[in-house]
């Protein structure tokens, strides 16, 4: 398995939600994405309340849910996940269904299936360090923590700190499917998450969705996140075969 580099550059992450557009499309989709050029993928678990997420990502959720996808039913597919996906995958969803399935389930689902780690919005910090930081560890999963412009320097290098994958930005504390938009204090916030020099690489999502807002993005961090832009493709026809075009029209 490959690991995020701090000197990559030009890194493109694509989002989709397990099971939508349909039950078994989850591999299919993540070996798709890897061969049409994508650097590292994550798979969403959906949940019932996605509060942070846009009306396309939640739409996907619901429907994911309709399917029958619980995280019992995403490890069972998983299984075959290294057979056919090299680069670096990461589960993202609510803290509530990974509380369900037991934390220390979860983890070692993961590891035994190869994700390289989780981001999870809603754990917060001081209780994955005080109650789950070692079962993450144990298992070699890593948790990536967001950063939102106002996140204090102090806290960044906190996140920084416990992290062992990558730090995530977030372009603006909308939710996800809101457009990138580099004004002003976007760009000092971007700069000063850069200038901090941190140990971990940087990745910025939420409005990212075409070639203009990816390279936006990537001057400042080493990587970005398109979500709502390719969920949205999963509900066309003939979805599989679009996904070169897709990848080509963002990384060129």
């Amino acid at each position: 398995m490959i690991q995020i580099n701090k000197q990559a550059n030009g890194l493109l992450s694509i989002y989709f939600t397990a099971g939508y557009p349909s039950i078994d499309s989850t591999l299919d989709i993540a070996e798709e994405l890897e061969k049409a050029g994508a650097d590292f993928l994550e798979i969403g678990f959906p949940y019932s309340d996605p509060v942070a997420d846009g009306p396309t990502i939640q739409h996907s959720s619901e429907v994911a849910l309709k399917n029958g996808m619980t995280l019992k039913v995403l490890f069972e597919q998983l299984k075959d996940l290294r057979k056919r996906v090299c680069i670096p995958v990461y589960l993202m969803g609510y803290v509530n269904p990974v509380i369900q399935f037991g934390v220390e389930n979860f983890c070692k689902a993961c590891k035994e299936v190869g994700v390289n780690g989780t981001i999870i919005p809603d754990l917060p910090m001081y209780e994955y360090e005080d109650l789950y930081q070692g079962i993450f560890e144990e298992n070699q999963v890593s948790n990536v923590f967001l950063v939102t412009p106002q996140t204090s320097d102090s806290r960044i290098k906190k996140i920084d700190s416990l992290s062992t994958s990558f730090i995530y930005l977030l372009s603006s504390n909308a939710t996800t499917g809101t457009q990138l938009n580099v004004e002003e204090q976007s760009e000092a916030y971007f700069n000063r998450v850069k200038e901090m020099d941190l140990n971990n690489p940087l990745v910025i999502g939420f409005g990212i969705h075409n070639k203009e807002t990816f390279e936006k993005a990537t001057k400042y961090a080493n990587g970005a996140i398109v979500g709502t832009a390719f969920v949205k493709l999963l509900a066309e026809d003939d979805y599989l075969e679009k996904i070169p075009g897709f990848i080509k029209s963002i990384k060129g």
